[in-house]
């Protein structure tokens, strides 16, 4: 499992121009599913999200979590991180897992977040977004679970 992870003062994601979920200060996580990701992934990618400190403290230093910060969590399914672009011009996404899949598993990630009790806003899985942010920093952190697991 892979996630992009970028610290944000705000996002929002519309679909056919109306908003469906947004944020204030936390992360926008984009999250992409291969095919060999199982529950041990979305442990993973969740306890990171859940427990990385990517705020700035009051000297400056990224020292603290979301939770201290109270911040929020937007969740949004990119099959396009799995795309491979190695031959040709166009992206191959054969690595992406199959929908149910996936889906299964980016909900799974979700869940988890919110058992950590973190506040979790979701997009629509499948579905044409438009995804809109104000990355904080900018800050932005790549997971991905293969590396680890």
């Amino acid at each position: 499992m892979r996630a992009v992870l970028q610290r944000v003062a705000q996002a929002e994601v519309r679909v056919n121009g109306e908003r469906v979920a947004s944020i204030g200060r936390g992360y926008l996580v984009l999250v992409g599913v291969t095919h060999t990701d199982g529950e041990p992934d979305a442990r993973y990618i969740a306890d990171k999200i859940a427990s990385l400190r990517l705020f700035e403290d009051e000297a400056g230093k990224i020292n603290l979590g979301i939770t201290d910060v109270g911040g929020e969590v937007l969740l949004v399914s990119q099959f396009t991180l799995y795309a491979d672009c190695r031959k040709g011009r166009r992206p191959s996404f054969t690595d992406a897992a199959p929908p149910d899949m996936a889906e299964q598993l980016y909900l799974r990630v979700a869940e988890l977040l919110r058992e950590a009790g973190l506040p979790v806003q979701t997009g629509v899985f499948g579905a044409h977004m438009q995804v809109a942010l104000v990355n904080d920093g900018p800050v932005t952190i790549l997971l991905d679970s293969h590396k680890i697991l």
